[in-house]
């Protein structure tokens, strides 16, 4: 949901409320895609370590794959990194609009005793005949 397509260079670009998740096209006979991770980065660093050639992972949390027809990037693999790079994208978002919020909203003052006091609804009187 919210996803917006545009173009990048010669890529397509994914963002989400406003925030790029995902980018993906050719790129010198073969196929990249880009995704930003958090919780997946390590093993993303493995792979990139074990294929230097397909996966590299950038300064800021940005992971690039590279694959082809015949040899694809792992469906899971695939499915997993673009579910975690949304949510990414989604929760920052998120997040942002609920500390603007708070930003927004009104202090409320601390009660004291002597305003509790004020508060309290005076007792009723008896009716007597």
């Amino acid at each position: 949901p919210e996803v917006d397509r545009g173009t990048a260079c010669t890529q397509s670009s994914f963002k989400a409320r406003g925030k790029s998740f995902f980018f993906t096209g050719p790129q010198g006979g073969r196929f990249k895609a880009m995704f930003k991770l958090g919780p997946s980065l390590e093993k993303a660093r493995a792979l990139a370590a074990k294929e230097p050639d397909r996966f590299d992972v950038g300064s800021s949390a940005w992971v690039t794959a590279r694959f082809t027809a015949e040899k694809p990037m792992p469906a899971r693999l695939w499915r997993a990194w673009l579910d975690e790079s949304y949510a990414l994208a989604t929760a920052a978002k998120a997040k942002k609009a609920k500390k603007a919020k708070k930003r927004a909203a009104p202090a409320r003052k601390k009660a004291t005793k002597k305003s509790a006091r004020k508060k309290k609804a005076p007792a009723k009187k008896r009716r007597t005949t």
